[in-house]
């Protein structure tokens, strides 16, 4: 069968190598080139088995794939995706560059369970942040059914495994600075996935504020959120809205237990639970949510939108 060529930007990094092993084990794609300024010509295992050898970005035949995935740093991803779309090859891009809140461009947001017609034969699509992708799914039957409370704020507290930080050495994310310990960081409300997030919120039409708090978890991946919501009245059966959502979702699953996040490692799934919280004068839900940060959260969403761009069944290549 013929398969399609595709090719990774930025492979050397944790994204950048799921993505790779993806890519490499996906019955329809054929991975062409897999680039790394600092690493080029450094062949590299791979997650699951399997080994990539990394080229120099220039040295990369742009124009010998079909879609490029970017999996670039903040900041220099969008020149690249510029590049790949000036040679006619269609981009999905994982950085912060070309999402909602973050850019004037008319750019598809890949958050594939809500804006799938949007994403199928797209020619560019922004991948959205892994924290946004928790919160956002999380979220989503509340902000589309209006369930929100006018002026209300959202209150939501997420932990990340330490690979959502790259893999750029950092002092405060040596072995001895992580294991047995456990931090917020980014206080003060000012993360930069809060734009995307706002943005999104916004676009649904809903009148809310959003306070999020990113904590650091003593683990390699994954991603725990926990949101509080204020809502216009009390909901009979809170779980019954996300399940009628999502009940053709492959990748969404609704439980009645607390997610953790040992049940979504390595898999492309958010797991959702919600429940009512009791002794509020107002009625608030308190919804919790888990992925995998490199899957459903990086590698495996944008796996997930190039698959419907490229006319293939959405979840082909994907781990569930």
């Amino acid at each position: 069968m013929h398969k399609i060529p595709v090719g990774v930007l930025g492979a050397s990094g944790y994204a950048g190598r799921d993505l790779c092993a993806l890519v490499q084990r996906h019955p329809r794609l054929e991975l062409v080139f897999a680039s790394a300024n600092g690493r080029r010509g450094e062949t590299a295992e791979l997650p699951g088995g399997g080994q990539v050898t990394f080229v120099a970005p220039d040295d990369v035949p742009l124009s010998s794939a079909a879609l490029v995935f970017s999996a670039l740093p903040h900041g220099t991803s969008a020149e690249w995706v510029r590049r790949s779309r000036d040679a006619g090859v269609r981009a999905v891009d994982l950085s912060a560059d070309m999402r909602i809140g973050n850019t004037d461009a008319d750019v598809i947001y890949g958050l594939t369970e809500a804006r799938r017609d949007e994403v199928k034969g797209a020619e560019l699509v922004a991948n959205p942040g892994c924290y946004p992708t928790s919160i956002l799914i999380g979220l989503l039957p509340l902000l589309e059914d209006g369930h929100v409370a006018s002026g209300a704020t959202i209150s939501v507290s997420a932990a990340s495994g330490v690979t959502g930080a790259g893999l750029t050495p950092r002092a405060d994310l040596l072995f001895g600075e992580v294991t047995e310990n456990f931090r917020a960081y980014g206080i003060g409300n000012t993360h930069r996935h809060l734009n995307e997030m706002r943005a999104f919120v916004a676009e649904e039409g809903v009148d809310a504020d959003l306070i999020f708090t990113p904590h650091l978890l003593p683990m390699a991946r994954g991603i725990l959120a926990t949101m509080t919501v204020p809502l216009t009245a009390p909901l009979v059966d809170p779980l019954a809205l996300w399940q009628r959502r999502f009940h053709n979702e492959r990748f969404i699953e609704i439980v009645n237990t607390p997610p953790e996040t040992r049940h979504v490692a390595h898999r492309n799934v958010v797991r959702i639970t919600a429940h009512t919280l009791a002794h509020l004068r107002q009625p608030t839900l308190l919804v919790v949510s888990a992925i995998d940060n490199l899957m459903k959260g990086a590698a495996g969403q944008a796996l997930q939108n190039a698959n419907l761009m490229l006319g293939l069944d959405e979840a082909m290549g994907l781990p569930a």
